[in-house]
């Protein structure tokens, strides 16, 4: 994803999958407790009004809008932890696993590498981002 966006600027962004098909909305942008780095957004889908997770570092932005490398159904089929809290460490496993990521510091698994992070075992795992500014 480019870096240079304000991560609370993509709260309430749509988010599309892969073929173009509407996911649902930014609801929060989760963030590297080290980096500040922004890598994980929670979507709020139309699955049962639920929040699920979807990597920011292998989504790509187009105008004022999120598409992510991956298709509707995996991201429904996403581990559900519910927002608004801290990503355990473990929970943030579970999610580099569901979505074939690397896991950072622990060299090339399957996925791409979605850069440095925290990851089970390395610490706190990420926290939501602040809200949308002023």
């Amino acid at each position: 994803m480019q870096s240079d966006i304000d991560p609370r600027s993509l709260i309430g962004w749509k988010v599309f999958d892969r073929d173009g098909a509407k996911i649902g909305t930014v609801d929060e942008v989760y963030l590297d407790d080290a980096t500040g780095e922004a890598l994980w957004a929670a979507v709020r889908t139309g699955f049962f009004r639920r929040d699920t997770f979807v990597p920011l570092a292998t989504s790509e932005v187009v105008g004022q809008s999120l598409r992510t490398a991956y298709d509707r159904a995996l991201i429904k089929e996403a581990p559900d932890f519910g927002v608004g809290r801290h990503l355990s460490p473990e929970q943030e496993l579970q999610l580099y696993h569901h979505y074939r990521l690397d896991i950072p510091g622990s060299g090339p698994t399957t996925g791409s590498d979605p850069g440095p992070g925290s990851a089970a075992g390395s610490g706190p795992g990420p926290r939501p981002g602040p809200g949308p500014g002023p």
